[in-house]
């Protein structure tokens, strides 16, 4: 009973032990590759192999076959520089970029650079792009040709990424700033840019009034002399007939005031009237 006993058990942990070796092989043979994911395989015997690993599962041999698993999505890199210019003048310079491995050269990338390959070459290609083309403009020129500088920043990078096989999606100035003595000399030069437009309107203005004060005096001129003539053509007619018509608004606007009181000649007898009014 007990040699049955023995050989029943031995059984079991032989049986345990095939399926335990079963239930490991997916893990060692097998491995899955996620969206957005590439696997380049490091062959212990021949090295990096050429072919590319997709989205799905593959398989591989334990120990012999190792994966390196790539992010092939886009992602920023922003880089910061600060050099000087034609002129010069230093300026700190902002750029950032959106890259992704090209998947056909993934392997090449593992041979030469490495997982961290981003780390490696776009800091030290972005820095030498900026610089040199920063190089070629002054100070000012940065501000009004700023698309055609970004333009040209973003056309060096992309063909010095590529000799890496690095793609570039989007390259952009985000801040470009300037330093503190060449900030003071735009902030002066508004300033003075205003005050010379505030004495421009000064000097436009008062050739306005001249002019308009020109204009009055020669319409002026002009009526004094009309009448001038129409009193030698008619006499003293229209200054009669004026006359008239002020001593008319001057009565009009006095009988209209309840404070004025008009007396004709003979105050004296209205005056008296009065009086013995008071006396009856």
């Amino acid at each position: 009973m007990a040699g049955n006993a023995d050989k029943i058990l031995t059984g079991i942990s032989r049986v345990g032990i095939g399926m335990g070796a079963l239930a490991m092989v997916p893990s060692l043979c097998l491995f899955d590759v996620d969206g957005g994911q590439r696997v380049v395989m490091l062959n212990m015997l021949s090295g990096v192999e050429d072919k590319v690993r997709g989205e799905g599962t593959h398989f591989k041999v334990p120990w012999l076959m190792q994966p390196k698993w790539y992010n092939i999505r886009t992602r920023p890199k922003l880089i910061q520089t600060t050099t000087g210019t034609k002129d010069l003048q230093m300026v700190t310079i902002h750029v950032r970029m959106l890259f992704r491995p090209s998947v056909e050269g993934l392997p090449q990338i593992h041979r030469t650079l490495g997982e961290d390959y981003d780390e490696r070459v776009l800091p030290s290609i972005g820095n030498e792009v900026m610089k040199a083309t920063i190089a070629q403009y002054n100070a000012e020129s940065l501000l009004t040709k700023r698309e055609e500088v970004s333009r040209e920043i973003r056309d060096a990078i992309v063909a010095r990424a590529s000799q890496f096989n690095i793609m570039m999606d989007d390259v952009a100035i985000t801040h470009l700033t300037y330093g503190k003595e060449f900030a003071r000399a735009i902030e002066e030069k508004q300033v003075a840019e205003q005050d010379a437009e505030r004495q421009k309107f000064i000097v436009l203005r008062s050739e306005q009034e001249r002019q308009a004060t020109v204009i009055r005096s020669e319409g002026e001129a002009e009526a004094a002399k009309m009448i001038s003539q129409a009193l030698k053509e008619h006499g003293s007619g229209l200054i009669d007939v004026r006359r008239i018509d002020t001593a008319k608004d001057i009565a009009e606007n006095l009988s209209k005031s309840p404070n004025v009181m008009y007396l004709p000649h003979g105050q004296q007898m209205l005056l008296s009237m009065g009086g013995a009014a008071r006396q009856q």
